[in-house]
């Protein structure tokens, strides 16, 4: 039982610093906040991203050139390029340290307005701290795993982020169901979305790319979307908009 709460603990806190922090906000600007609580959340991010953290920098930067590129050669991760999700994974990295240790150039339209902190970045985007990381993971399930399988789950642990944004990029452009028309393929994944916290409503992201709720129909459900309205209604974060009702094509 100790081990399955680590996990799925794990699991969700980093997912929603993902989609809250760095996809939300530092790549989509969907809500703003003080400098308190943008320097918090980077802190929170580092702390459940652990070994697998993510520069809101690079993220932001390599996530707008996928809605501008998307399923396009230039696009950092469609999976219409590539055999499978590993390849995928791959790519992704190259692009995303090319973004952050500045070999790639991205156009000037996709900087800017994401959170930036320059000590604090040089620090978490050392491998010795990442390395401790996945250290103190080993060590938890040292002392509380039963059964050897479970020491299965550490490498997962040890890339959280890069995990869930492979199945969001991968099966959110293969699978699943069309709301919208859009020029791209991306689709909703409503079976497996509550694993991915309203990541896996790409067809209605793509088509909304500024709208909070990520669920459109009656049957879909954003479970991002309360909290961001329970952080605005106790003053944390200010949504930009509250999105009004819109119809499926």
């Amino acid at each position: 039982m100790t081990i399955a709460i680590f996990f799925f603990g794990h699991w969700f806190l980093s997912l929603f610093a993902q989609t809250f922090y760095l996809h939300r906000y530092a790549a989509h600007g969907m809500f703003s906040m003080s400098k308190f609580w943008e320097r918090f959340f980077f802190v929170f991010t580092y702390i459940v991203q652990g070994s697998s953290f993510l520069n809101p920098r690079a993220y932001a930067v390599m996530h707008r050139m996928h809605h501008a590129y998307s399923d396009t050669e230039k696009d950092p991760h469609s999976p219409g390029f590539f055999r499978d999700v590993f390849q995928l994974m791959m790519h992704t990295k190259e692009v995303y340290m090319g973004l952050l240790t500045g070999t790639i150039k991205p156009d000037g339209k996709f900087t800017g307005n994401y959170p930036v902190w320059e000590k604090f970045e040089q620090f978490a985007d050392l491998w010795t701290p990442r390395v401790g990381w996945v250290v103190l993971y080993a060590l938890f399930y040292w002392w509380f795993a039963t059964a050897w399988w479970m020491f299965l789950l550490i490498p997962i642990h040890a890339l959280m982020g890069p995990i869930h944004g492979a199945f969001v990029n991968w099966c959110g452009h293969k699978y699943g169901y069309v709301n919208y028309e859009t020029r791209d393929q991306s689709r909703n994944s409503v079976n497996v979305d509550m694993f991915l916290m309203g990541e896996l409503f790409q067809n209605n992201h793509h088509k909304f790319p500024s709208r909070a709720n990520f669920a459109v129909k009656w049957f879909e459900f954003d479970p991002t979307y309360p909290l961001l309205l329970l952080l605005d209604a106790i003053g944390i974060i200010t949504l930009k908009e509250r999105p009004r009702q819109v119809r499926s094509q």
